[in-house]
């Protein structure tokens, strides 16, 4: 009879803790993010697709080494090494970027914008295949908000760190800071995972095995993640628009490097707040008593009408209570908005309701490959159109027919038949079809 109050207590006390990881994830993402970002602004989209195209490279070299790590090693571990991976990493760069004369910036500009983009796919994405392992989906819907909201402090935290001690430290030593608010996310996320040890935890906590290009195969066979991965060319690529418009955008009017990187923060800032606005308010809502459906559909609806806006507008600036704000900006900050703020908690609660193995080998291969592959797509596009005299205003209206389908995929996957009921995610158990896998 007394029951469902520790229960309840072990919820809080998991959601915090995974809220807490969170925010210091996504803090050291943000703290290198805008010195990426100007980097692209210096360069223009005409060199966006070398660098899209060379991370898609790298995601699928890496695709069967993520595969091998999920099918062989239990969670706990798999967790300690990628963290550690990026940890190492970010201290190898800080001599690069000491030594950034002699190297040169261009170069060093390619690798540094290769790796960020994998370490973020990576590390946020096995951040949520581990809190749809550890969650159930009735759970899911109540905390996932919560656990998102933690890292929209973290990615608004993140920018205003880096904008104050940018002008102290230097560039190079913002590395160590992102390497330690990284290393404190490992250690809570660690502490977490031990924590889950009743029955059903202890079964998640072994190794998922399998194929290492599980991830791949399942693509195929569950329409669920053809959904997502459509989804993802799709959606995301209304924000890899907004991106590569923005990079040309900087490059005629921001040619000073430290102004482009103060006009990225503040967009990643402004953004991110936006985001924290929708987690405290309208997503939690449309997740519990809605569902996570909605929350995929309406994003893609914002989409649309934001880009029909920048067709009759243009990308000139428009007056936005009493500032002159360029529209591309609002485009930008309220598509990522909406995408960090609602798609992510509502991608990240369907997927509950999926196998292990799909959650960390296909959800991973649609959100790097898959994400990837969508931007070089995108970017190269873009780059032709432009080549042809296409204007800006011309691709924001062939992206608002994208945004027409992507809001009819979104409303797909919110109904995939190979979803298991919310009961079922509920009490954890598996469909009639795994049962007969098994």
């Amino acid at each position: 009879m007394n029951t469902p109050r520790p229960a309840a207590a072990n919820e809080g006390l998991a959601s915090i803790l995974s809220a807490v990881a969170f925010f210091f994830v996504m803090t050291a993402y943000y703290i290198i993010r805008p010195v990426r970002d100007q980097l692209s602004g210096a360069v223009g989209s005409q060199s966006l697709p070398l660098f899209y195209a060379s991370t898609f490279g790298v995601m699928l070299l890496l695709t069967p080494v993520f595969g091998a790590l999920v099918s062989h090693f239990r969670r706990k571990r798999l967790l300690g090494w990628s963290y550690s991976f990026f940890v190492a990493c970010l201290f190898a760069f800080v001599p690069a970027f000491m030594a950034q004369d002699r190297i040169g910036a261009r170069a060093l500009g390619v690798g540094f914008f290769i790796w960020v983009s994998v370490f973020n796919l990576f590390v946020v994405s096995l951040f949520w295949s581990f809190m749809a392992d550890i969650f159930k989906s009735a759970q899911a819907r109540r905390v996932f908000p919560l656990i998102a909201l933690g890292g929209m402090a973290g990615a608004i935290f993140g920018p205003l760190v880096t904008k104050f001690l940018v002008q102290l430290i230097g560039v190079a030593s913002l590395l160590v800071v992102s390497a330690a608010a990284l290393t404190i996310a490992l250690i809570l996320l660690l502490t977490l995972s031990s924590r889950h040890d009743c029955r059903d935890e202890a079964r998640n906590e072994e190794p998922i095995g399998g194929s290492l290009w599980a991830g791949v195969k399942e693509l195929w066979t569950r329409p669920f993640l053809r959904y997502m991965a459509i989804l993802m060319v799709l959606g995301d690529g209304i924000g890899t628009l907004a991106y590569a418009l923005m990079a040309d955008y900087t490059k005629a009017h921001l040619p000073d490097r430290v102004a482009r990187t103060s006009f990225y923060n503040d967009l990643d800032l402004y953004a991110n707040l936006l985001g924290a606005v929708l987690q405290l308010t309208l997503t939690r809502w449309l997740l519990v008593r809605k569902g996570a459906g909605p929350g995929l559909v309406l994003p893609s609806v914002v989409n649309f009408v934001l880009l029909v806006l920048l067709v009759i507008v243009g990308v000139g600036s428009v007056s936005l209570f009493g500032t002159m704000v360029p529209m591309l900006s609002i485009m930008l900050v309220g598509s990522r908005g909406f995408a960090y703020g609602m798609t992510k908690p509502a991608v990240d609660a369907l997927y509950t309701r999926v196998p292990r193995e799909t959650r960390y080998k296909g959800k991973n291969f649609v959100e790097t490959a898959i994400w990837r592959f969508g931007d070089v797509l995108v970017t190269s596009g873009v780059s032709v159109l432009g080549t042809l005299g296409v204007a800006a205003t011309g691709m924001a209206g062939l992206g608002a027919g994208v945004a027409v389908v992507a809001t009819w995929v979104a409303a797909r996957a919110g109904h995939s038949p190979d979803l298991l009921p919310e009961q079922q995610a509920a009490e954890g158990t598996s469909s009639p079809a795994e049962t007969a896998k098994a």
